[in-house]
């Protein structure tokens, strides 16, 4: 019986990998920091027949989160793990994001993603199996001028991932790292600017479900915005620069997946 573990479940991405999963004989342990609407997914994906634990907690709290990790690990097992919790970064006039702004999300999507998937690779290696996953974007490939702290912790999320996973990989542990494109969220509908190529959350979960079932070291989507994004390291800066003017945006209010 698979034990499914996903961080910032209660919205978005992380609730539509739930929605996902959930089905007889699969335990799911959603995590997010609101219980309310955490609860509500709980209960859906209990209805599609799921065993579901849910856990309000900031991942940002390293020692409860390595708590609550190894209280999952030492009861159920952990098979795979989706370190999806997030925020995005930006200022909602355009202007300099904040170092408070910036701060923020260096300990949510960075810090916060390394304290839930740390402690499951230690598990993990000691157990000879399993999977983790560290959602990044493909903003990791092509830093957005008005995200710079999202730009950058997606980054380190993908070289973090891609170098765990060589040295994991002898362990009996699969490492990956998830790059998605626009997706249609409750955080995303607060972003004012040109969204290519946007795909549901619904969407963006069968294809990170299908490239973790193959082991893709990257899974990176949709293809032909992946093939942009990866390209622009490739050209002049200045052609790189004036491409990504097309990205700018405003952010009217933060909030966490």
């Amino acid at each position: 019986m698979p034990v499914i573990l996903i961080t910032g479940a209660s919205s978005g991405i992380g609730a539509a990998l739930a929605q996902h999963y959930a089905a007889p004989g699969t335990t799911l342990v959603l995590n997010a920091r609101g219980a309310e609407r955490l609860e509500a997914v709980a209960e859906s994906c209990r209805r599609k027949g799921a065993a579901v634990e849910a856990r309000a907690l900031d991942v940002r709290d390293r020692d409860r989160v390595r708590a609550w990790i190894d209280d999952v690990a030492v009861r159920l097992g952990l098979d795979l793990v989706i370190a999806n919790a997030g925020v995005n970064g930006g200022h909602p006039e355009g202007g300099l994001e904040t170092e408070e702004t910036a701060f923020l999300v260096l300990d949510v999507n960075l810090m916060g993603a390394l304290n839930v998937a740390l402690p499951a690779v230690a598990r993990m290696a000691e157990r000879g199996r399993g999977q983790v996953a560290l959602i990044s974007s493909l903003a990791a490939y092509a830093p957005l001028p008005d995200a710079p702290a999202y730009s950058g912790t997606k980054a380190a999320l993908l070289a973090h991932g891609l170098a765990l996973r060589e040295k994991l990989a002898p362990k009996g542990v699969r490492m990956n790292v998830v790059c998605p494109g626009y997706v249609k969220t409750a955080m995303g509908a607060d972003y004012e600017g040109w969204r290519p190529l946007e795909m549901s959350a619904e969407a963006a979960a069968k294809r990170i479900a299908k490239g973790l079932s193959r082991d893709e070291a990257v899974i990176a989507f949709p293809g032909l915005l992946a093939a942009a994004a990866r390209g622009a390291a490739l050209i002049p800066e200045s052609w790189r620069r004036l491409g990504m003017r097309g990205f700018s945006f405003r952010m009217s209010e933060r909030q966490q997946r």
